[in-house]
């Protein structure tokens, strides 16, 4: 694993120090006891390694096995599925830098005091740092979320989900951020994520929320059918404070 240029690339995600090192430790853990990760991604994209690490409602239903090698105490598959969302997140790493992305031997760190507000008409620029801000403060999205990801995307068939959160009922929220406007394909991008975390969830309830900056006629229109799906339309309102205090 390329453990140092690994760490910069979360380091730049914007994730959370104790999301870098849980990410970081179960990576290295599948390591050990699976073999090299970067051998694994050169044989076949970790497909193979991927799919040895699923484990789906049908099987803990059935008590089947761990299917790994990773010894570990408790749920079978929540355990599995956090060891998989960290070989599918290496992935990307992956796909990213040999893709010829280059990252950066700098970078510059803050936190901005942002608050989601529906009056303010600046937009974010990046989908990432609107994720950073949302995480700080997800319950201006909807009072009672509780974010329930560990502060990183979850890994699901479909891709990985921005913001998986629970709302004060018991149900799991998949929350979808667009930088800009969302048409009829963000709909349906979110549908996917919704559709395979039931599957994998036991109870399958779930609902969406789909964040954009405003929404297309054919996404207002599909999101009519979808009586478990919301759209939320965002705004950022920057507050200041004296620099010498």
């Amino acid at each position: 694993m390329k453990e140092a240029v690994y760490r910069r690339w979360l380091e730049e995600q914007k994730y959370a120090a104790n999301t870098i090192v849980a990410q970081m430790h179960r990576a290295k853990r599948v390591e050990d006891c699976h073999g090299n990760l970067d051998e694994h991604y050169s044989k076949d994209r970790s497909a193979s390694l991927i799919d040895i690490l699923r484990y789906f409602t049908e099987d803990e239903r059935r008590n089947r096995p761990n299917p790994s090698k990773i010894p570990f105490d408790g749920n079978i598959r929540n355990n599995l599925a956090s060891y998989r969302n960290a070989v599918e997140r290496y992935r990307r790493f992956r796909d990213s830098i040999d893709d010829g992305a280059v990252i950066a031997e700098t970078q510059v760190r803050y936190e901005p005091e942002i608050m989601v507000s529906e009056e303010a008409g600046q937009r974010i620029g990046l989908e990432r740092d609107m994720q950073a801000a949302l995480r700080i403060s997800i319950e201006q999205l909807e009072p009672g979320l509780v974010i329930i990801d560990d502060g990183a995307e979850r890994s699901v068939d479909s891709g990985f989900i921005d913001i998986t959160a629970r709302d004060s009922s018991g149900t799991t929220v998949i929350i979808e951020l667009k930088a800009g406007p969302a048409g009829q394909r963000a709909i349906g991008q979110i549908l996917s994520y919704m559709g395979d975390a039931a599957a994998e969830e036991e109870s399958g309830k779930i609902r969406g929320i789909l964040v954009a900056s405003d929404f297309d006629a054919k996404a207002k229109a599909a999101a009519r059918m979808v009586p478990n799906l919301s759209l939320r339309r965002y705004s950022v309102q920057f507050m200041f404070r004296d620099g010498q205090a």
